[in-house]
């Protein structure tokens, strides 16, 4: 049985839990603005496997299969012994976590929001899935030259909320760099599609109503995988916030939280 990963929640004891997904190189404490701006949500973020307070990555496990067996569990004990669905809010490597979940175990969830998915697959054929794989494939040689701060600051330039890596408090730094690793770790599934996710009629037998959310002004191959999802799910709505980038739960929460209230109501 898989035990549950560590998790904090926001608001009411008494509202539906909302089971919430964070990024890569984060930790469950990325939804505290959103659960700010959603004061009467009962937001549940668990720290997703190598991150926060779960122990460190391995090396070896499949991390998104990890994230999977863990977030079902949760998402089993929010829904309670009536074995009641909940609503699934996930973000970049966590949206493709809770749409996973959606796919696999569909009796766990009701709704979802899936804020920038990073399902590289969903782009194959477009040009901007070509320039998303030259700037990728730079991380592994630096991270195993034990240049972790530069990839880290690579990645950050594409992924972040905006400003310089160098910018950034010393801890966030060093935690970020600490766990760079993980996003090449992660191409079997979001750039391969090991978990067969894209597979023919999969996303098409999806009955869970999906509310897709970007940023302008993110990556461009951000906006070819919604533009997949979007026409594959039966039952997805897409929202473009104007001026945001990749990291929007945080920098546009005040945004986000209509979008999100309104879907799950």
């Amino acid at each position: 049985m898989t035990s549950l990963p560590p998790h904090r929640a926001w608001g009411p004891a008494d509202a539906p839990p909302v089971l919430a997904l964070h990024c890569s190189l984060s930790h469950a404490g990325e939804w505290s603005a959103l659960a700010t701006c959603l004061p009467g949500m009962r937001l549940v973020g668990a720290d997703q496997p190598g991150h926060g307070h779960q122990p460190e990555w391995d090396g070896q496990s499949d991390l998104h299969a990890q994230a999977l067996q863990e977030a079902a569990a949760l998402a089993a004990e929010l829904g309670g012994a009536a074995g009641r669905p909940v609503d699934v809010i996930g973000h970049s490597f966590g949206a493709t976590v809770g749409l996973r979940l959606a796919l696999e175990r569909p009796e766990l969830v009701r709704r979802l929001v899936l804020v920038e998915p990073v399902l590289f697959a969903a782009a194959k054929g477009t040009p901007a899935f070509s320039g998303f794989v030259e700037r990728n494939g730079q991380l592994p040689a630096l991270i195993a030259a034990g240049k972790t701060e530069e990839a880290s600051a690579a990645f950050y330039e594409d992924w972040g909320g905006g400003g310089q890596f160098e910018g950034l408090p010393a801890a966030l730094r060093a935690y970020m760099a600490a766990r760079i690793a993980i996003i090449p770790a992660q191409n079997g599934v979001l750039v391969d599609d090991t978990a067969a996710m894209l597979a023919p009629g999969r996303l098409e037998r999806l009955q869970a109503p999906v509310l897709l959310v970007e940023g302008a002004d993110s990556p461009l191959i951000v906006a070819a995988i919604q533009a997949e999802l979007s026409r594959r799910l039966p039952d997805a709505r897409r929202m473009v916030l104007p001026g945001a980038r990749h990291m929007l739960p945080v920098t546009h929460a005040a945004a986000l939280a209509p979008l999100v209230a309104a879907h799950l109501a």
